[in-house]
């Protein structure tokens, strides 16, 4: 439980960074898997669910290159990961067929080994979090799989929770339906 509990303390210090903004929260998830890992990379994508797409949203060590760009959802491990929606360590990628080999040499690295867990809120898939070259242990991967596990189901509630933040100031802001109902809530609240 005290792994949990350190998940969620670091899944808390990323959603103060995101009082500035989604940006920094994401970053600061990214951060936080490269360390909680000790692996050269890390990296979240988001689903576009309009184009049918994952996007580079944060990037933490190498590849920083990639942030904004869109891959089809089913493109190499993440796109499988997004299909399946379960966790996969792939020890070797390049003996690996969903590894989107293309798309790493554009970059310029090469990851020799990958973990991946879905950003899941209930069924819906958010994104994909990516580990890429943390270091050999003698320990069990599935050891490692069960905490990215957990801190990617940690993660996806920190964005929802920012979402629905945001989607609540806008609707607050804006002249709709739902800012009319807050300031007629907020003079009855004020009379009683």
């Amino acid at each position: 439980m005290h792994a949990e509990d350190d998940l969620r303390a670091a899944v808390a210090a990323g959603v103060l960074a995101a009082a500035k903004g989604r940006a920094p929260l994401l970053e600061s998830i990214a951060d936080v898997a490269r360390a909680i890992f000790g692996a050269r990379a890390s990296s979240i994508m988001l689903f576009d669910a309009a184009s049918d797409e994952l996007v580079f949203e944060a990037v933490s060590g190498e590849g920083e290159e990639l942030l904004g760009r869109r891959l089809p959802k089913d493109t190499g491990i993440a796109g499988w990961v997004v299909g399946a929606r379960d966790p996969i360590v792939v020890e070797d990628v390049s003996h690996d067929p969903r590894f989107a080999a293309d798309i790493a040499r554009g970059t310029g690295y090469i990851p020799h080994g990958i973990m991946a867990a879905p950003l899941l809120l209930d069924e819906r898939v958010l994104g994909v979090l990516s580990i890429l070259d943390r270091p050999k242990r003698a320990s069990s991967s599935l050891m490692e799989l069960d905490v990215l596990g957990l801190f990617a189901h940690q993660a996806a509630v920190a964005l929802e929770l920012f979402e629905a933040a945001r989607r609540a100031e806008v609707a607050l802001d804006g002249s709709g339906e739902l800012a009319s109902l807050a300031r007629l809530a907020a003079v009855v609240d004020g009379r009683v």
